[in-house]
């Protein structure tokens, strides 16, 4: 506020703001000058602190809480957290003393909570013993340790292609209703199944909540909700509680972290987050233009996503993965908020249109996926079978292009195109199936080793049924090995590969009778 304005205040402002300084403390009292769009501008508060709470008297007498953003020389600009209709011009402003915080806790667990850790899911109050700052500074080089430890989602796609690591940052990325929540609910269930003891903490940003009770069903019915935290907000709920939920839920991940253990965030999605921040800095009169806006959101989802890591052996080992979701629109990554996680994250999983509605899915783009860790955090059992994975798809995709145009192909060419139809088919995964180590263990080395290449492509998932089903009553003990993620000796690749030709040859003999 400039020095005229603040001179033209009244007489009793000033008054009010002299006494309320001498009782409460000559900092710690302020006034509201003006309010609207759940924004309020105080004067005074000199000594106020970025996110510190305030609370601002109601005309009824009550309180409603706020929190500070703009620090200015002579004001502060604070965003109210509840109900903006109830606060005056003239109302009394006073400090807390403290910044945002939220409960934290194994208390959490099962429950479904708004940003500030009230629940949302009518099971009582949350008796959490802790709380946690919604803004903390990121582990340091020095307290981390390098990811190695896989955290398998249970997709062949993601697990084999771009593996994920504990304390990885993986970014899920494409337009939207192509599966990107799909992939990190799977990823969810998984953790559950494979009994991991990974703790989910599931972030709704703007989400409808019709959206986030069929998932909550959903989650209890695989039996996941248990070691899960749901944050939920919807498009009705203020910029302001937005802005605060992927915070909210990285602080509640972070407690796990700290404790040893380890936990998986998901920020469904990003892009939303970035729209609530720029709508309250609008309101905030802050700089709009190109040149403030996007450098604001890099350091928004900056400082958000750091906070995901594998500590060392010393801070007690826990880990937080973080699995940020962005949309884009028309599939263009080359957008500035896509481009600014991308550079934040380490690896991203692009799943394309076009492959969705050709029915592979999950629509993972093989040339355009990456994971910065890679066979780091993999299994060495999955490591061994996926080796050249990643290249005979990419030379599929390309020679099927080529084939298009071209009839008379060479065997070689040939061979590899129907090799790579059957990899495709492979990688093709129902939601809520999440496949063991060993299922995908065994899956891989029959396509890859040429096992099932007699048989048709169409019918790869039926053979890859059958043969998990083959290796599960004949080889109960290859089966548990293989799930303790150690390379596959010579011996029981011998075994999958003879399970597999043993397989494959009811189909083939099939394809014959068909063919005459």
């Amino acid at each position: 506020m400039s020095e005229l304005a603040i001179q033209e205040l009244s007489a009793e402002l000033r008054d009010a703001i002299q006494s309320l300084r001498t009782s409460k403390g000559l900092e710690e009292a302020g006034i509201v000058t003006r309010v609207g769009d759940g924004v309020a501008w105080i004067y005074g508060l000199r000594s106020a602190g970025y996110n510190e709470v305030i609370e601002i008297e109601t005309l009824q007498g009550g309180k409603v809480t706020a929190f500070a953003l703009n620090l200015l020389e002579d004001e502060i600009g604070a965003v109210i957290l509840g109900d903006d209709s109830q606060v005056v011009a003239g109302a009394k402003v006073t400090m807390t003393g403290h910044v945002l915080d939220v409960p934290i806790g194994p208390e959490l667990v099962g429950r479904v909570v708004n940003p500030l850790g009230e629940p949302l899911d009518g099971k009582g109050p949350i008796k959490a013993k802790e709380r946690g700052l919604l803004e903390r500074q990121a582990p340091g080089v020095m307290a981390r340790k390098s990811v190695h430890e896989p955290l398998m989602t249970g997709l062949i796609a993601i697990d084999a292609l771009t593996p994920i690591g504990r304390g990885q940052r993986e970014l899920l990325i494409g337009d939207r209703q192509t599966g990107k929540t799909a992939i990190a609910l799977d990823t969810m269930i998984n953790q559950a199944k494979q009994k991991t003891g990974v703790v989910n903490v599931y972030v709704a940003i703007g989400q409808k909540l019709s959206k986030v009770a069929a998932l909550v069903e959903r989650l209890k019915r695989e039996g996941v909700m248990d070691q899960t935290v749901i944050v939920a907000t919807s498009p009705a709920d203020p910029a302001p509680l937005l802005y605060l939920a992927p915070y909210a839920g990285t602080a509640m991940g972070e407690y796990f972290r700290d404790n040893g253990q380890h936990a998986l965030i998901v920020h469904d999605d990003l892009t939303k987050h970035a729209v609530a921040y720029r709508q309250m800095s609008l309101l905030l009169r802050r700089p709009p233009g190109r040149e403030a806006f996007p450098g604001d959101v890099f350091y928004l989802h900056s400082r958000l996503l750091e906070r995901a890591a594998k500590l060392n052996d010393d801070l007690g080992a826990g880990s937080l993965t973080a699995l940020p979701i962005i949309e884009t629109q028309a599939g263009d990554i080359s957008a500035y908020i896509p481009t600014n996680v991308i550079s934040i994250t380490d690896g991203q999983i692009f799943l394309e249109t076009s492959l969705f509605y050709q029915g592979v899915r999950p629509a993972i783009s093989v040339g355009l996926s990456v994971s910065r860790v890679g066979g780091a955090a993999q299994t060495k059992a999955v490591k061994s079978v996926s080796g050249g994975l990643k290249l005979s798809l990419a030379q599929f995709r390309e020679l099927a292009s080529f084939a298009q145009f071209s009839s008379d192909l060479d065997e070689e060419t040939k061979q590899r195109i129907e090799r790579g139809q059957r990899l495709t088919e492979l990688l093709k995964q129902k939601q809520y199936q999440p496949l063991s180590i060993a299922e995908q263990v065994v899956s891989l080395m029959a396509a890859t080793k040429g096992a099932f290449d007699v048989v048709p492509t169409e019918k790869i998932k039926d053979a890859q049924a059958e043969l998990i089903a083959y290796m599960e009553d004949k080889h109960g003990a290859v089966v548990k090995t293989l799930n303790k993620g150690d390379k596959p000796t010579e011996d029981i690749e011998k075994t999958i590969l003879e399970a597999a030709q043993q397989v494959a040859k009811g189909y083939a003999t099939a394809k014959k009778k068909e063919s005459k």
